[in-house]
């Protein structure tokens, strides 16, 4: 294939990808998106394999067992695993980018005649730099996906693990990093290639292990965009525009999604880079939660309230994804439609585990899309509510984040459910949320607490509507 043709098909795929981003970003085109991606992922993987045939059978034979291996592996765990396990999954998926990165980069240094990029010895300066680049975000990236994936998948404590003086730790490693990257660079020694490889999936581990459960959005993101960089600073090294493309499209969207989702979490997006948050602001749950008094009410209680209103609007958190009950709550609210109530969805942008979470679940229920509203387009809504119905949401709906100066999230953006003429909040117990603070609005006069599993505890709304 000559060089002009395999520019332009890989130009055709960078397109694709384009279109892929920019369908994904709407529930309604995430269908056509997912069709574009796999289009031009198809286009740039035959275009890679017909520009660069293999020398003999064997090699086809190689590639096609990895295809064929890789491919089957992926559809199998795609379609057995729950959308409640997404986050894992999507944490999982990324490590395996960053393992990858650092595979190939092994290979370019050990053999840098196959990648046209020098002889052993005798790399060319800026292919090692980018090869060095390459391999520290792959290992950063690698292993600290497997430590969101462990906390996501509750193999490992999802509370922050503090490590004493572990922001000069991460400095000191970072500006070892530094140096043996200069050095790899200036003397080329296979040393300095595992030591670049050892301190980076060192920091890795280090970086995300402080990181609590609720910040795990801006954590999948993060990771998303480190996999994309490292992805990038491959192709550069193996000369492939379609890398370079892929790499430089999933680095950028993943830090401007991770920038969204530090605004949703009043975080800074500088220390998220440096892995410099997850433990400072949590502050304790508050102790006095079981000595002050709450209205509690059951599901038929809950059910009078609902099916008598005029306006609903429904919160959804975690509690959700847990119990399963994304159906269930559709269920409801087809029967509160039918009654002539009108109902609203308000999703909090870090709401669940992963960025839009809650919209894949919901989704996945055939929830309306009109019916799905993000904070900024729903939140003065509230006033106008006659019940706000909270199913396992409790961080993005605490008052403290507006109302208390001394709060660990004052600042945070958050849903105005206590506007509503009354709450209804499902919830196993009063236990704090994944910040540790004691939620206020569970004691407000205008607030009913539900408490039980939220899929149960809806299937009994909707028996009692």
């Amino acid at each position: 294939m000559s060089p002009d043709i395999t520019a332009l098909l890989y130009l055709a795929a960078g397109v694709l990808f384009i279109l892929a981003l920019r369908g994904l970003s709407s529930p309604e085109t995430s269908r056509q998106g997912n069709f574009f991606g796999m289009a031009g992922m198809a286009i740039a993987i035959a275009t890679t394999l017909l520009s660069h045939p293999p020398g003999d059978m064997t090699g086809w034979i190689l590639i096609a067992a990895g295809l064929t291996l890789g491919g089957g592996i992926g559809a199998t765990i795609a379609r057995k695993v729950p959308m409640t396990a997404m986050p894992e999954l999507v944490a999982a998926f990324h490590s395996l980018v960053g393992l990858a990165a650092v595979l190939v980069a092994a290979a370019a240094f050990y053999a840098p005649e196959a990648f046209g990029i020098g002889t052993v010895g005798a790399i060319k300066k800026a292919s090692l730099v980018e090869m060095a680049l390459g391999v520290a975000i792959g290992a950063i990236t690698f292993t600290g996906s497997v430590i969101a994936f462990l906390k996501l998948s509750a193999r490992m404590s999802g509370a922050p693990i503090i490590l004493p003086a572990r922001h000069v730790i991460n400095i000191a490693l970072a500006a070892a990093l530094i140096f043996f990257i200069y050095s790899l660079v200036v003397t080329q020694a296979e040393s300095n290639f595992w030591l670049i490889t050892i301190i980076a999936l060192l920091l890795g581990v280090l970086i995300i292990i402080p990181i609590g459960g609720a910040d795990m959005p801006v954590v999948i993101s993060m990771l998303n965009s480190y996999s994309g960089w490292a992805a990038a600073g491959i192709g550069f090294t193996l000369g492939n525009t379609a890398l370079i493309i892929t790499g430089a499209l999933v680095g950028a969207s993943g830090a401007i999604l991770s920038y969204i989702m530090c605004k949703g979490m009043n975080r800074s997006f500088i220390s998220v880079i440096l892995g410099g948050f997850g433990g400072e602001t949590a502050g304790p749950a508050g102790d006095d939660g079981a000595q002050r008094s709450v209205k509690q009410g059951s599901p038929e209680d809950a059910a009078f309230l609902l099916k008598n209103a005029s306006k609903v609007i429904i919160v959804p958190g975690y509690g959700m994804a847990v119990a399963q009950a994304q159906h269930a709550l559709r269920e409801m609210a087809d029967k509160l439609k039918e009654a002539g109530v009108e109902v609203k969805y308000a999703i909090h942008p870090v709401a669940g585990r992963m960025p839009g979470h809650m919209n894949v679940l919901l989704a996945e229920a055939n929830v309306p899309y009109d019916e799905v509203f993000e904070l900024e387009d729903i939140n003065n809504e509230f006033a106008q509510a006659d019940v706000a119905y909270v199913i396992g949401a409790n961080d993005v709906t605490n008052p403290a984040a507006e109302e208390d100066p001394n709060s660990p999230i004052y600042g945070m953006p958050v849903l105005q459910v206590w506007k509503a003429g009354t709450v209804i909040f499902n919830k196993r117990s009063l236990a704090s949320g994944y910040a540790g603070i004691d939620n206020p609005l569970f004691y407000r006069d205008n607030t009913m607490m539900v408490f039980g599993d939220a899929k149960k505890v809806t299937e009994e709304i909707v028996k009692a509507l």
